[in-house]
């Protein structure tokens, strides 16, 4: 594998692998609207990433949940992201190699994700057992308390977790509402365990931390409006990911360790790849 092999063959405002990207995440949008609204099909449901323990997960989902979006927004963000720097990008790797990039750093993401959820569901796994084996009604007042806030879930599903918490505490001898406990448990961890991935945000961090290491000192405009350098703009960005990842907050629907996890991946290959050809890329 040689240098030549990815070397572009001129600079494109739209090079050919962003805007063939940029149309598949635009035709994955707008049938995910179509099929639900007019067919009654979930494409996030078939296709966004499910953790493995789902009945909804499939191994492909690894690769369909990086063409699936959450919302006009999420999308709009996203592909502007990659145009913006995934264009110079493909510009000075070429085609070929841009699009390895850009499909390892998804699945590292992807990757990061799904064990940082598994630890996630250990956690809550062995919480309902505690409260189970116990039969403590204080036991199931503290897991609802840690993992069901209010802002997570209608009033209509946590009334009743409620309704039995204060019912159990005030007869905790009723063995009755232990197995109720137990049940509505296992219902709220099936729950969590079907929750879908979706975005190309892991690959597009990735694609930010590409452009921060070849371009370390050009200069970004941040909300258009304040200038900094591309390194500091990567560190920046990578440190707000980390806290907010590590804030555990269960209302935030935002996989802060799988735009980490994009990084992550994107740092090492092209540490690979620089020492595969000894021609610097930064």
């Amino acid at each position: 594998m040689s240098y030549e092999q990815y070397k572009p063959s001129g600079f494109k405002l739209l090079p050919e692998v962003v805007k063939n990207l940029l149309i598949i995440n635009g035709i994955f949008y707008l049938a995910t609207y179509v099929l639900e609204t007019s067919f009654g099909v979930d494409l996030v449901r078939l296709l966004g990433l499910h953790y493995f323990e789902s009945e909804y997960f499939e191994p492909y989902q690894f690769v369909t949940h990086l063409f699936m979006h959450g919302g006009l927004g999420h999308i709009i963000l996203n592909m502007f992201a990659l145009w913006m720097f995934g264009n110079v990008l493909e510009n000075v790797w070429g085609g070929k190699r841009f699009l390895i990039y850009y499909l390892v750093t998804g699945l590292g993401a992807a990757i990061i994700h799904t064990l940082v959820i598994a630890w996630n569901m250990h956690g809550i796994q062995n919480e309902a057992m505690a409260v189970i084996n116990s039969a403590s009604p204080e036991a199931f007042a503290l897991f609802i308390k840690d993992n069901i806030p209010v802002e997570l879930l209608s009033t209509d599903y946590r009334l009743p977790l409620v309704a039995l918490r204060d019912n159990w505490l005030s007869d905790p001898g009723n063995a009755g509402y232990a197995q109720q406990a137990s049940a509505m448990m296992n219902e709220y961890i099936q729950f969590k365990m079907n929750i879908p991935t979706v975005g190309a945000s892991g690959a597009v961090f990735g694609v930010l931390l590409a452009f921060g290491m070849l371009f370390p000192n050009t200069v970004i405009y941040l909300y258009f409006a304040i200038p900094i350098k591309a390194k500091y703009f990567v560190i920046l960005y990578g440190a707000i990911e980390l806290y907010s990842g590590l804030q555990a907050n269960p209302t935030d629907n935002v996989a802060h360790f799988a735009h980490l996890g994009g990084m992550l991946f994107g740092y090492f290959l092209i540490k690979y790849w620089n020492k595969r050809n000894r021609n610097s890329f930064y």
